[in-house]
């Protein structure tokens, strides 16, 4: 045999070999993509389907109200060792009394709806602490937290109860939760990103700008995400206010009220809460509705008033009538 023959048989031999390592490498690399792409797929559908109550909207959650009810109790003592209770006696009273009514409505209201094993999931507190700030928030469990400074603009006990009762929904609706799902979600999304494209052979600076990419993209979802949360906090507070019988139309003024007040002019699209503007203008929309749970709440004062007058008319009348038989002898 030529010795050229031998030596072009054996490139034939080398090359089909090495078009068969390549061809193997990339068969590895394209299961490799698809089992990636198969368990994060997986992973993003995974979790439990819970219906919101009052709107009906349907999430997907991947943490247990258990769970995070156990890391926000461990957070909310943490704050309130730190936090300077307020000292104004009556104010903290109203705090609780209005948050506690509040309560009361939404156990009554899961009670009926048929969700009362959700009811284990909360531990209620009211706090009012010192502070300028027009401010109050909630944590998973209906841990509460009223800041002293938003008094002076919510002003009385039904704006108060709008507050509350928005705060109340965030718990209800288990906003928290949601929240930490949809982050599972996206950082295992970028994390699938990166080790494809290290996979694929993309060098590192192509996958950190990939990577910074997507991440300033979540960022701005999450913006808009977290505003549909607070627009859905803004009516399910508007119904569990109504409910525990205070006028849901007093969110009207406070929020006017809270328009004036707030120095902060950030665009809508680069903020995670919506608009006074929008809000307003929301929760015109949804008063019909929370009219239709409205039944007014009748205080102590007023029903001593009112029994004192009911008394008094009978005393009149009791009067008049011994005054008449006396004329009559």
């Amino acid at each position: 045999m030529p010795l050229f023959f031998c030596l072009k048989f054996a490139d034939i031999r080398f090359f089909s070999l090495f078009c068969s390592q390549k061809l193997n490498i990339l068969l590895m690399k394209s299961l490799k993509v698809i089992l990636l792409s198969v368990v994060a797929a997986v992973f993003v559908s995974c979790g439990t389907t819970n219906t919101v109550p009052i709107t009906g909207r349907q999430q997907t959650l991947m943490v247990s109200d258990g769970e995070i009810l156990s890391l926000s109790t461990q957070q909310y003592q943490e704050f309130m060792k730190t936090a300077k209770p307020s000292t104004n006696a009556a104010n903290t009273a109203m705090v609780k009394r209005v948050g506690q009514n509040l309560a009361n409505a939404v156990t009554t209201y899961l009670t009926a709806a048929g969700l009362q094993n959700d009811l284990q999931y909360y531990t209620w507190q009211f706090n009012l602490v010192q502070s300028n700030e027009a401010n109050a928030w909630c944590m998973p469990g209906g841990l509460i937290c009223v800041y002293e400074g938003i008094l002076p603009v919510t002003q009385d006990e039904a704006s108060l109860a709008i507050v509350l009762g928005h705060e109340i929904a965030h718990a209800v609706a288990r906003h928290s939760a949601e929240q930490m799902s949809t982050q599972m979600k996206q950082q295992y999304g970028v994390q699938t990103i990166g080790a494809l494209a290290g996979m694929l052979g993309i060098g590192n600076t192509a996958v950190s700008i990939g990577q910074a990419v997507a991440s300033q993209g979540l960022t701005f979802a999450n913006l808009k995400y977290s505003r549909n949360h607070e627009n859905e906090a803004d009516h399910m507070g508007l119904i569990f206010a109504a409910m525990a019988g205070y006028n849901p139309q007093a969110a009207l003024s406070f929020w006017q009220r809270m328009s004036a007040a707030s120095t902060n002019q950030t665009a809508e699209f680069l903020s995670d809460h919506p608009s006074d503007a929008t809000r307003i203008k929301n929760i015109q929309g949804w008063m019909p509705e929370a009219l239709q749970y409205y039944k007014p709440k009748t205080t102590t004062t007023t029903a001593a008033k009112a029994t004192t007058k009911s008394t008094a008319k009978k005393a009149t009348t009791t009067t008049k009538k011994s005054v008449t038989t006396t004329k009559k002898k």
